[in-house]
């Protein structure tokens, strides 16, 4: 059984710095996709970033590019979401995803991811 855990949330001030943790049981990370979603309270599930199941290739949204970073470490099984200049439209709920299998192109859509964590929640204070 696949479970994805993210963690390292929390409330924080604009500009400041987080980085979110998900670690994967049941699975390893380079058996398909990995992506970060977030959900703002009223609006609809957003891609934020991806990396792909070699852990090279990265796609981000242009709302976090240059901010945000996606990386991953395979002997901790766990994928990270470095998140900079943070800023108040930041503030959702994050949620990591995996897809089932390995693709050939990088997913924006969350339709496309099998697995999901619970998510974690960041708040951004102006």
């Amino acid at each position: 059984q696949v479970e994805l855990v993210e963690s390292g949330g929390g409330p924080v001030q604009a500009g400041d710095s987080l980085r979110l943790s998900c670690a994967a049981s049941g699975r390893t990370f380079s058996d398909g996709d990995t992506g970060w979603f977030r959900q703002a309270p009223g609006k609809e599930r957003e891609f934020v970033t991806a990396i792909d199941y070699n852990g090279v290739t990265t796609k981000y949204s242009d709302s976090v590019k240059g901010r945000f970073t996606i990386s991953r470490d395979n002997v901790k099984n766990t994928v990270y979401l470095q998140m900079t200049n943070l800023k108040p439209e930041d503030t959702a709920v994050y949620y990591c995803a995996t897809t089932r299998g390995r693709t050939f192109n990088l997913r924006v859509t969350s339709i496309a991811y099998a697995y999901w964590g619970q998510g974690t929640q960041v708040t951004v204070a102006s």
